[in-house]
């Protein structure tokens, strides 16, 4: 019960609701087209598999930061996750697919999405338990965990909603993927670290760089998710 403890809880929630954000984004999107009864079902099931993959993360948080090149291949699935989502491949038969079989693709999409996206949260929440003491790291990390879930949850429901009123959320949430994936590329300890890889450029860590990082990335996702679903639509019109 010392102040360094509250501070490590209060920076932890902060944390989650900074970060649960955007993966509450990725589990609205990858759920948006199943039907109202399974929604529920693909955010549960999706949440908690991406909890449990959080878990196992944790204890690998601190080696996963220092790996080279991890940041870069995340940021590569991140795109093309944000592409995906907003180029969806179109149904045959007007969309009549089985519902468990696009229930666990949304699931599956769902942790994906959040294994690549929880590294920098999973070490974040590591490195804010870190100020409590030796004593308190895990069970800080846990309430971290536990806290996450229901804003994540809520927050992906809440997003769904949205989405069905005003779907130009899509093409932001699948922008905020491209967003995300520049500023986790620039981040990589193989572009950071000046006394290592030295075959690799180097990028300044200032906020002008991840700032524009961040907008080319969401500028890609766009336009390759636009450039995409044209196509797509072009297919699914052309005489057979």
């Amino acid at each position: 019960m010392t102040p360094e403890f509250w501070v490590a809880v209060g920076q932890i929630i902060m944390i989650d609701i900074l970060l649960g954000g955007d993966n509450a984004v990725v589990i609205a999107l990858a759920c948006r087209k199943l039907p109202p009864a399974q929604r529920t079902k693909g955010i549960l099931w999706g949440t908690a598999g991406a909890i449990v993959l959080r878990v196992i993360l944790i204890f690998f948080a601190l080696t996963l930061l220092a790996i080279p090149f991890l940041k870069m291949v995340g940021a590569l699935l991140l795109v093309w996750i944000g592409v995906k989502l907003l180029a969806p491949e179109h149904d045959d038969a007007h969309g009549n697919i089985a519902g468990s079989d696009k229930l666990w693709a949304a699931v599956k999409t769902v942790i994906v999405a959040d294994l690549v996206m929880s590294v920098d949260n999973v070490i974040a929440i590591a490195g804010a338990a870190q100020g409590a003491g030796d004593g308190h790291q895990m069970p800080l990390v846990i309430f971290g965990l536990l806290v996450s879930i229901p804003i994540i949850v809520w927050g992906s429901q809440l997003v769904i909603k949205l989405m069905d009123r005003f779907p130009m959320i899509i093409t932001l949430g699948g922008m905020l993927l491209g967003w995300i994936a520049g500023t986790m590329l620039i981040s990589d300890p193989a572009v950071v670290r000046l006394d290592a890889w030295t075959w690799v450029p180097k990028i300044p860590q200032t906020d002008t760089v991840k700032y524009a990082a961040g907008i080319i990335g969401a500028v890609l996702v766009l336009l390759i998710g636009k450039w995409m679903a044209s196509r797509n639509a072009a297919k699914a019109h052309a005489p057979v």
